[in-house]
């Protein structure tokens, strides 16, 4: 009897046991999808779509960090997570000034509700792209850029080649969804 039921484990084991080996063979696979964008005059470049839920190389849970500061009118808790956060801090206070605390934090509090409007984010190294379906009649796509320093991202704010290129994804990103809507 104890035979016949290590005989019908065996095959459990082993088949559980290559699941295993094959999830983790395919771990990577679900963490980013790699892309390439036609630059033309046979450039291209290459960047990857990170997995929704990819949360360890996202850049999602420091912009909604920011989006909370930011509904709470905390412009400088928000600016202190940019790489440039003087900058940030002076570009925040303007617009706060043009529209009012109020319709400030009510803004960012609309966006901060609207988390899962991340149409997607994409990777070129340490920097991310956090492409957002942004609400209205239009319905447009907006960027926000990310960059990895020390284990953390912050917002992008330093121009550079690689922010660069990842505004040339969110404008194939835009296209893509402008093409899609004369379909319709």
């Amino acid at each position: 009897m104890v035979c016949q039921r290590d005989k019908k484990r065996r095959p459990d084991a082993l088949a559980a046991a290559l699941g295993l080996a094959l999830g983790l063979a395919l771990a990577p696979l679900a963490h980013a999808e790699e892309r390439q964008l036609d630059l033309g005059g046979g450039n291209t470049l290459r960047y990857e779509v990170l997995a929704p839920g990819a949360d360890a190389a996202s850049a999602k849970s420091t912009a909604l960090v920011i989006l909370r500061h930011l509904a709470d009118g905390d412009i400088r808790a928000a600016a202190a997570l940019s790489n440039a956060p003087a900058r940030r801090e002076e570009v925040l206070r303007d617009f706060q000034a043009s529209v009012g605390e109020e319709e400030f934090k009510r803004v960012f509090s609309q966006y901060l509700a609207r988390a899962e409007a991340v149409v997607a984010e994409v990777a070129i190294g340490a920097h991310r792209l956090l492409i957002w379906q942004l609400a209205g009649k239009d319905a447009r796509l907006a960027g926000q850029y990310y960059v990895e320093k020390d284990g953390r991202f912050l917002l992008d704010d330093v121009p550079s080649e690689t922010r660069a290129n990842l505004r040339r994804v969110l404008q194939s990103y835009r296209k893509a969804a402008t093409a899609s809507e004369r379909k319709d």
